[in-house]
């Protein structure tokens, strides 16, 4: 059975964050493969549902969920702060000592999952992701989200000195204190956090794991890629000027 505590003192093996904004359809099928995943290979977990402002009953299930599932914690916001914002805000409510995100349609396999926390408990890495741009990666999609992919990433390692060659999988792990100490750093709002994180990280020396997973979009994605391609590229730029 699964446990929960209510205090940092004795912490959890594992806390999975599901970002959620307008989920209701995928919400709970996410919450119980998580979970079914979960419970192959630990006993003390939690999951917790960052849920930003949602406009179409996803608050609603999530409350409900609640109530069938002790392991499981919402996190409600009445108006959208930004995806970034959601993450901080529940890791700074977990109660881990593996802190995971996740995104919420579950288009990486999860059989990577084991894998991924590992990278950080046995391992000993500070943060890890799941890459869809390393060389034994499997990633549908299509040809212009796939060259924008690149390039964003491109311009990444170009302008800002990271290693990665995929920022923006939402398939992340990191080690609570290192990630606690940096996200107070972080000034991304929305999608540009997982960038900002992992190139303050390895700007910080953190010990950084990227490996190949096998990825499959579920659903269509919320980004638009002329709006937000563009805003994340001033972002690049923003966090260079910072940083240098």
């Amino acid at each position: 059975m699964t446990t929960l505590q209510s205090t940092t003192e004795d912490l959890l093996q594992v806390s999975v964050v599901l970002p959620a904004y307008n989920e209701v359809t995928y919400l709970e099928p996410a919450v119980e493969k998580t979970m079914q995943t979960l419970n192959s290979f630990t006993d003390t977990y939690e999951i917790i549902i960052a849920e930003d402002g949602s406009t179409d009953g996803t608050a609603e299930r999530a409350q409900e969920l609640t109530q069938k599932y002790p392991c499981l914690k919402h996190i409600h916001r009445t108006q959208r702060l930004g995806r970034g914002t959601a993450l901080n805000n529940a890791f700074e409510q977990s109660h881990g000592e593996v802190l995971v995100y996740m995104d919420l349609d579950l288009a990486t396999d999860l059989k990577y999952l084991k894998p991924l926390i590992q990278a950080i408990s046995v391992e000993e890495y500070d943060f890890a992701t799941g890459s869809r741009m390393m060389p034994k990666s499997e990633a549908e999609r299509t040809f212009s989200r796939g060259l924008s992919s690149k390039t964003y990433n491109f311009l990444v390692r170009r302008l800002l000195g990271s290693k990665l060659r995929d920022h923006q999988c939402g398939f992340k792990a990191f080690k609570r204190e290192p990630l606690l100490n940096l996200i107070g750093k972080v000034e991304a709002k929305h999608w540009f956090w997982d960038t900002e994180v992992m190139v303050r990280g390895h700007r910080e020396g953190l010990r950084i794991k990227e490996f190949a997973v096998e990825w499959h979009s579920g659903r269509d994605t919320k980004v638009n890629l002329v709006k937000d391609s563009w805003n994340m590229f001033w972002q690049i730029l923003a966090l260079w000027w910072k940083l240098e």
